[in-house]
Parts: C-alpha cells; structure tokens; sequence
C-alpha cells in the first residue's frame, strides 16, 4: 500500500522545502530583476516547463506508479530552489552552469518518463527497469547539482539552506525498486484518489491552492496507512502536507518549441507549514479563529459551540458534542495560548503563500491559476492589516498592475480590488504612486463590462484619499473629464455616478483639478470654494473663473451664484482679490444675457463708484478701466438702464452726472483701454432719448467733439473705430458741428478716405471711417468743398472699381466700406449750385457712375444712395438743358440763300439732337440726362427689388421725368414704351408704405390724364388696384386719400371727377 512516508520521503525535508517557499518571504522580498541575462531567464523558463511537464505526465503512467509518482515528486520538490536561486540577492557566479546541468538533467527525466506514458505502446520489464535506473541516477544527479548552491545565495537564511542541503542529501541517496509486473498489476487497482480519502480522514484537510479542474485528478492517494514500529514516529508528528496535484490543459507554452504548458503552478498544500489536529475545531472541521474550552475540557470555534447550545431548548440537555458528557454550565472560556499558537502559525504560512500566489502570479498561465492566487491575497488582506505590507514587500504589486492589461475581465477585475485593498495602507498608496501609471486605471474606466468600471473607480477612490495622488490623479491626461462624464450619466449606472461624484470630491482637495473640472463644464466645486473658501481659496478661484473660456449657459450659472462673492472681493481693498475678482466679473458679464443678472446683484453702482469716487492712488492696477469695461458689457447687453443708480445720492445712469463724468473722464484720460470702454458705454447710452439729449448737449456746447475726432487719428486703431462708431451715431443731430469741426482738424477729412494699412485688406477703421463721411448732413457745402479740394473722388473711384472687380467677399467689411464710399459721391450731387462741383461731376461722369452702379452691385444699400444720386442729378438736367444757339454771320443776313443750296448745305451740316423731355440738347455727362444714360431701364427694373426703400429711391428718380418743368406728355409717351406702367402697378401691389404709395399713385395719375386711352385701359385692366386704392382711401394720410380718389374718379369709381395735380 502506499504509504505517507513514501509520498513525503522525508517529513523534515518536506517541512523545511515547502517552508521555502514561505518564509524566505519575510526576510527577503523577490526581486524579479536579479537575473535579468537573457540566457538565465531563458534557463528557467525552460527548466519550469520541463518540470510541469514531467509533474503532467506521471498521472497517465500505469505501471510502477509508486516510483513515477516518487520521482515527479522529487523533480517537484526542486521548484522552490530554482526559484531561491533566481530571485537571490547576490546572483552566484556559477548560476548558469547550475541551471544548465539541472535543465538538462530534467530535460532527460522528461524523456524518460514521457516514454513510459506512451498509450498503446506496451513496455518490457527490462525496459521498465532500465529507464527507472536510468530515472535513479537523474535524480541523484540533480541532488549533487543543489549541493553546489552557494550558501551566500540564502542570504544567512538558515532555515532555508538547511531545507536545500536535506533535499540534496535525500536525493543523492534515493533507491527506486522494480516489482513484478504481475504484482503491479494486482496493486494497480488498490490506487485511488481523493474521493474515498476524505471519508476516511477524521479531520477533512482543506482545498489546494491554485487548482483547476481537469478530467483525472491527483488531488490525493488513497492511503492504506498502517502505523508499524517503524512510522509510529509520524503519528506524534504534525498533519503532513497533500501530495501535490498536478494539472495540464492543452494551451501552448509561450515559446513554440514547448508542448506542453504551465496552466497553474503544480499543487501545493493549502497550508506550507504541518497542521496540528488541537488547531481544528471538533464540530465545523474548519481551523479555528476564536477557540473557546467548554465545562467538557474540549475546545471549540466560538460560534459553532455557541449554535449547538441553541439546538437544546433546556439547560439541562446540553451535552459535549465530542465526549457526550452532559453539562452543567454554558460558560465559554477562551483558550488564549491555542488561539495565540493559531494566530503564529497563520502568519507564518501566510508568509508563504504570499510568496507561492507571487509565483502563480508571475508565471500567469492561466485565468484560473491567476485568480487563485489573487483570491487567496484579497483572503489575507482582510485576515490581518499587516499581510499588506508583506505583500507589497514580496514584489507583488508590479505584477498586479501587468494583470491590468490581461485578457481575461475576471482578472482584471480581481486585480482592482486586490490593488484597492493595498491601497487602503498609506505605504501601499505611496508605492502605487511611484509605480503606477494612473492613465491605466483611466483607460479602464471606459470598459464595457461593468464589473470593471465599477471595480477601476473603487480603486480610483482609494487613491484620491491621498493629497499626492489626488494631484496625480489630476494631471493625467482625460481623466477629470472620463469621471464628470460618468458623474452625469447617473441615468445610466447610478452606482458608477456615485463613484465618480466621490473621486471628484476627494480632487477637489488639489485647486489645479478644480479648475479643470471647472473647464470641462463641471462649475459646482468651483463656485463651492469661491463663495464659502477663505479669503485666499476665494482669491483663488477667483482667478480660475477669469481664465477659463466658459460656455454661455455656464456664464449663466456663475453669474447667478458667485455675482455676489465676486461683488464683495472688489470692495474688500486687497489690491490681489480685486484684480481677479475684475477678471472674473469681466468674463461673466461679456455673455449678454446675463446682463439683467448682474444688474440685481448692483454690479452697476458697484462700477460707477469704481469709476467716478474711488481714489487710490498706491494701487498698482487700474480698476477704472476694469470697472469700465464691466460696465459696457452690462449695458451693451440691452439692460434697461434710465432707471439704474449709480450711486446713494439717487443719480440714474441717465442723469447729468454720468453723462458728463465719462465725457471728463474722456477728455482727460490716457489710458487707450480706458476711452476705448468710455465710448462703449457712450454708444450704449445713446439709446435711450434722455441720456441721447444730455450727450447732444454736451458735445455742441463742449470740446468734447473735438477730442472724439481727435481720437480718429490715434494709433491704437480699436479705440480709433470706437471714437468713430460714437461719431457716426451722433452726426444725424449734431452732424453740422461736426463737419464743421473735422474741416478744422489737421489732416481731415482726407485722412478718413486715404488712411494707411499695413497690407491691401480693407480694415474695420476704414469701413467706418467712410461711413461716417456718408453720415454726415449731405448738403453740408464746407464739407463738400473740403474734400472737393483734397482731390479725393479719384481715390474713391478708384477703390471702388477695385472692390467692384475683387466683390465685396475679399473682406468682411468691404461691403460697408463700398456703401461709405458710394454715399461719399452721394454728398456732391446735393451741392451742384456750386460751379466747381458741377465741373467736378461732369469731369466724372457721375451719371454714368451710378448708372452702372446700380446694377453691378449685391448691396442694397449702394442701390439705393445710386437712385438718390441719379434723381439729384436729373432734378438738375431741366436747369442744364438748352435749345441749341446757331450763330448767323453778317453775310447770310443781307442775302437769302437759295433753297436748293440751303437744303444741301443743311445735310452737310450736323444738326443736334434734341431730348424729347428737357427739350434742349442732352447728355448723360454734361446735363446728367436719365434718358441720355440709359439709366431709366435700370431704374424700372429696380422697381422689382424686395427692398422698398430701393424701389422708393428708384421710383423717386423716375418721378423727376414727369415734373411740370418738362414736356410730361412725351415723358409719359416715352415710359408707356418701355412699359412703365405695368412696374408702377406691381409697386402698388407689393408695398404698401405710405410715402411709397404716394409716389406710385402720383405717378399713376400723371400716365392717366397724360396717357390717353392705352394708359387708362392698362390701368382699368389690373384688378388688384381698385382693392389697393380703396384701401388707402379709407387708410392713407390725407396727401394719399386725394390722390386715391382722383385715380378712382379717373377709372370711373366715384362720381364727380375733377382735375387735381399734384407737383411732387
């Protein structure tokens, strides 16, 4: 029968090598990188295959199984020390040769015991009995190759060495022998396995470790034990360790030339060190935590004693469950020297474990070796707070965080929560900060399976407990934003929101990870310091709000609730607070929307007190122009402000003592920032009549235009344009003094047309520079004559056939740029009394000009400044026409020519060409001449334009065809030709403006009484404008309400008709 002592050979060395693989731990942490030589790695990778693959292979060995199974023990036996050799401090001179003769000597055992487990191939007994010599010798080799490890490579461990010496000796003096093979035979059946065992055993030993289930199991050998003379020694000794059980599975070893593979490290017991009978409790079989002695002398676990009293419902039936005596008393004592030695040897086999799960670990076959292993390390994490430490000592964190990229969700899985566990030590966050990479753990939480989301942010909470790597956290990269995302997804994995809201609280603690939550759109922490922080947190956060680029509906929200906060910093006097506090409220209020906001929170009287009362005078910044600048965005949002104060004494923001402030502050102020937000809040309060009225005043009866168009010509050219966006808003009421005023200004006003850029682009400053040209009152002669004398219409026609060939898309302001200088030349058609005027638009051929500007343009704006232009010069036309003067000499008044030569000389002769409307000779360039210019087409065509102050510009030049200074009936002749009428109709159908109307019914009434019948039947056909003529009969002012009338009469709708013109 098979006995113990042939299964542990040796129960001293049993004890000590199975030790060796626990204790060593304690003393001296692995160091993977001792043997970092390639030959030497590949050394033990290869002499740890062969090994598993000859622990493999004895299971399927029939015959003489007691001695394969001996010497798969022994091969085995030689793991811990090859690992003792590996990981030594000091790596022995002669390691190489050492592995390379153990590597070969177990390469040969695995061909020997590989040809014993051939299927379907029968054996011979002399074969058998030569390949176990051979075995014999292989194992006595490999005794004498352990001997010649250097005692130094124990590092003075004594325990250890002596465990390597006893297994050397024992190996060198091993004798195999050889049964019949009919005896083996007959013993054959009597070999069993772990099934019966366990019924036999008084005191179940628990489950292996690291075990994987397969289809043949050597978990245990059923042992016949009869305790002779010779092994009554063992039954005093300590429980001896299982014999090891080992697995195959078929995955490949990771190097192609192995067959066989390392799935789970080969099996030790669960326990490395005996176990003694007294540590395992009578009732639950279990080794006991809490052991307790009853009145019987027996000791139990406390809580299983403590259930089997309940099952008695009298005192009196209680008896001891092992002895059976009946007791008297439920008294529980506890048995602290037991519980102590229960306790010792615990952590010594801890100890051991913690180095056999590192093995498992970094050998990594298989998901099921793997999870053993983390399993039993999370069991002893909980068991003892210290196992932590021993665990993080033995190396094992580094080969946890590789585990983070395994394959397998399991492992991963268990990985976090084991990391997390030795997290929960300070040493252990400090060493996972030095090793790990936290993007790791970030990368995970986009997993999708979920128990490794769940588990990645458990690990992550622990971590964030710390301050440093609260930081850490912090900095890597998408990691603030991966937890806000998981933080609002509570609709998807509440669990996981929580989480995250919990990391995120535990960053907050680092003012850097505030501000990126802040700009990931995560505002609350921010706000949360801000308003209820300290003086310097405030400060601080403060600071953050101003530089951040917020979303609108952000501003929003911080403007609701940190307007207040932001409100007292400013008034606080700490020089640091108020600049960012300034910064902050700047940013807030440049969202328009939330002007209305800020005005309840009194931002504005706040302002206003910066601007006009405060005075330090030490103060390195200038809140003037960050209050100004406040205070134009809050405006510029739309905010009603008449009602607004300013200040205790009751002033509104409309009063005189704003008004006149800002225009002080404007006049004397150096700072270029600082006019530029005066003119802002200027612009704002032009808007409002009252405030419009105080600043009309003030700059007529001040200097104050003076020092606006002064600011024209600064170099800062953004306070430039904003000097003369106010001044365009101001020239429709106070325009003459302007004008006036920019004439007496050195370099103007040709410094508004001819100003400089540095490249061809058409800047902001000159779109508004000719706007506010064109704005300026039309018929302002000095004016006029100023730029006259400049020379300036060449520049001007010249830019705008450039911006007419390159179109308007060259610049975003070239639009407006053209339609300023288009009313430019607009100003000269108003002023042609003036002879140098009228010689300057004939030298240009002004007529022409704005002929062809209106139709090669895509503004309306410059469409309709053209039809202005063409109606100013063709009211002149009537004034410039004359008949043509032939001269007669004195000859011809004494004698009659003959008619015959009169008649040939007549054709030699060029007569001129008379207009049929101005009744002289005409010209587009020297009388402006619609007709002559061919400009009515395009005006008619106009007539269809959806815009109707271009129609209403159009139709008016028209009109100045069919006043009574000239021949109306030829007039009216000439349009019915081009077919005029039908445009006037489709006016009168499509606008309905009053000054519009006037115009079409004027018009219409003059084709009518002028027209003859064609007219009158063009105009009676069109069914819509009886509707449109009855409609302005009862609606129209009274000028429109006659003119319907007349129509009506004239088309025969109302009685009476009579005869009234209308001159226009």
């Amino acid at each position: 029968m098979y006995s113990v002592s042939l299964l542990c050979c040796n129960s001293l060395s049993d004890t000590l090598v199975a030790d060796l693989c626990g204790r060593h731990t304690c003393s001296r942490p692995l160091s993977p990188t001792k043997i970092d030589n390639n030959s030497l790695a590949s050394l033990f990778e290869t002499l740890l295959a062969d090994i598993s693959a000859i622990t493999s292979s004895v299971e399927c060995i029939e015959v003489e199984q007691e001695n394969f199974i001996e010497i798969g023990c022994y091969i085995y036996r030689v793991f811990p020390a090859v690992m003792e050799l590996q990981y030594a401090e000091n790596t022995p001179k002669n390691a190489k040769e050492i592995l390379q003769s153990l590597s070969h000597d177990v390469d040969l055992a695995k061909d020997l015991v590989g040809e014993c487990g051939k299927k379907n191939q029968p054996i011979s007994e002399t074969e058998l009995r030569s390949i176990i010599a051979q075995l014999e010798r292989v194992v006595k080799e490999i005794g004498e190759c352990l001997c010649l490890i250097p005692s130094a490579t124990f590092g003075g461990d004594q325990y250890v060495e002596t465990a390597v010496r006893a297994l050397s000796e024992e190996m060198q003096n091993v004798k195999f022998e050889v049964t019949r093979m009919e005896t083996m035979t007959e013993l054959e059946p009597q070999i069993s396995f772990a099934s019966e065992q366990h019924e036999k055993s008084e005191t179940p030993i628990e489950s292996d470790l690291y075990s994987v289930d397969v289809d043949v199991d050597l978990c245990s050998i059923d042992v016949d034990v009869s305790f002779s003379t010779e092994s009554s020694q063992i039954m005093s000794m300590p429980r001896m360790v299982d014999f090891l059980k080992i697995t195959s599975q078929g995955s490949q070893w990771q190097q192609g030339s192995k067959n066989k593979s390392l799935t789970t490290l080969p099996q030790v017991a669960h326990y490395m060190e005996p176990l003694y009978d007294t540590f395992f409790c009578p009732l639950t079989k279990q080794i006991m935590d809490d052991p307790v002695t009853i009145e019987s002398g027996v000791t139990y676990e406390r809580k299983a004693i403590t259930e089997w009293f309940k099952t008695f419902s009298h005192q009196e039936d209680i008896i001891c469950p092992t002895t059976g005596m009946k007791l008297t008393s439920k008294a529980l004592s506890t048995n602290a020297a037991l519980k102590t030695t229960i306790e010792e040897w615990k952590d010594r086999n801890e100890a051991a474990r913690i180095k056999v799960a590192r093995a498992a670990l970094s050998l990594a076959s298989s998901e099921s070796m793997i999870m053993e292993a983390i399993r039993d390390l999370q069991h002893m994490c909980k068991r003892k707070q210290y196992n932590k430490m021993q665990i993080l000592s033995a190396g094992i964190l580094p080969l946890l965080i590789k585990l983070l990229g395994f394959r397998d969700r399991e492992v991963r899985c268990g990985s976090l929560e084991l990391l997390r566990q030795l997290a929960e030590e300070d040493e252990g966050q400090e060493m996972i900060a030095n090793v790990m990479e936290i993007s790791t753990i970030i990368e995970l939480l986009s997993s999708s399976h979920q128990p490794v989301r769940h588990a990645s942010l458990l690990f992550l909470l622990e971590l964030s407990r710390s301050q440093a790597l609260a930081e850490k956290i912090g900095s890597a990269t998408g990691a603030i934003l991966m937890l806000i995302r998981i933080k609002y997804n509570h609709h998807v994995d509440s669990f996981a929101s929580q989480k995250a809201e919990e990391i995120l609280k535990n960053l907050e603690r680092y003012p850097d990870n505030i501000k990126q939550m802040a700009e990931y759109g995560f505002l609350e922490p921010l706000l949360n310091h801000l308003t209820e922080g300290s003086e310097e947190v405030q400060m601080e956060m403060a600071s953050y709000l101003g530089e951040i680029i917020l979303s609108n509906d952000s501003k929003t929200h911080v403007a609701e609730r940190a307007s207040p906060s932001l409100i007292k910093m400013v008034q606080s006097g700490n020089t640091i607070t108020r600049k960012a506090a300034f910064k902050a409220l700047a940013e807030i209020s440049s969202y328009h929307p939330n002007g209305r906001i800020l005005v309840e929170a009194g931002t504005v009287r706040i302002m206003a007190e910066e601007m006009f009362t405060r005075r330090i005078y030490d103060e390195p910044m200038n809140s003037k122009n960050e209050a100004a600048a406040i205070l134009a965005n809050i405006l510029e949002s739309g905010v009603e402000h008449d009602s607004i104060q300013v200040n205790t004494h009751g002033h509104k923001m409309s009063s005189d003592y704003v008004v006149y402030n800002i225009i002080y502050m404007l006049k004397n102020s150096t700072p270029d920032e600082l006019n530029i937000n005066l003119i802002r809040i200027l612009l704002c309060l032009t808007k409002s009549p009252k405030s419009m009225e105080k600043i009309f005043s003030v700059v007529n009866d001040t200097e104050a235009s003076y020092t606006l168009i002064e600011l024209i010509n600064n170099p800062h050219e953004q306070l430039g344009v904003a000097a003369i966006k106010l001044l365009i808003t101001l020239a429709p009421h106070v325009g003459n003094t302007l004008s006036e005023r920019l004439c007496k200004t050195r370099g103007q006003p040709e410094g508004l047309i001819e100003c400089q850029t540095e490249t061809n682009q058409i800047t902001e400053k000159q779109a508004v520079s000719a706007k506010f040209l064109a704005k300026l009152p039309l018929q302002n002669l000095t004016l006029n004559l100023a730029l006259l004398n400049k020379n300036v219409v060449p520049t001007i026609l010249q830019k705008i056939s450039l911006i007419q060939r390159s179109g308007t898309r060259i610049s975003r302001h070239a639009t407006v740029y053209l339609e300023g200088l288009v009313g430019i030349l607009v100003r000269f058609t108003t002023t042609l009394y003036e002879p140098q005027i009228l010689h300057l638009a004939r030298t240009y051929n002004l007529t022409s000009v704005f002929t062809e500007l209106l139709m090669k343009t895509s503004s309306d704006e410059v469409q309709r400044l053209s039809a202005i232009a063409l109606e100013n010069l063709s009211l002149e036309s009537i004034n410039l026409s004359r008949p043509p003067q032939i001269k007669k000499t004195k000859l011809m008044k004494f004698f009659n020519v003959p008619k015959l030569l009169s008649s040939s000389s007549s054709k030699r002769k060029k007569i001129p060409v008379l207009c049929p409307v101005h009744g002289g000779a005409c010209s587009a360039e020297s009388t402006f001449c619609l007709i002559d210019a061919k400009a009515v087409e395009r005006l008619l065509a106009c007539l269809d334009h959806e815009n109707y102050e271009v129609v209403e510009a159009s139709l008016a030049a028209l009109c100045t065809l069919l006043d009574d200074k000239v021949d109306v009936d030829k007039s009216v002749s000439l349009l019915s030709e081009i077919n005029a009428i039908q445009h006037i109709l489709n006016v009168v159908k499509e606008h309905r403006q009053e000054g519009l109307r006037q115009k079409s019914f004027w018009v219409i009434e003059k084709f009518l009484v002028k027209g003859g019948t064609k007219s009158a039947s063009d105009i009676s056909q069109d069914r819509l404008l009886p509707a449109s003529l009855i409609s302005a009969f009862h609606h129209g002012n009274g000028s429109t309400r006659q003119m319907a009338e007349n129509i009506l009469r004239h088309l025969n709708r109302m009685p009476n008709p009579s005869t009234t013109y209308y001159t226009m």
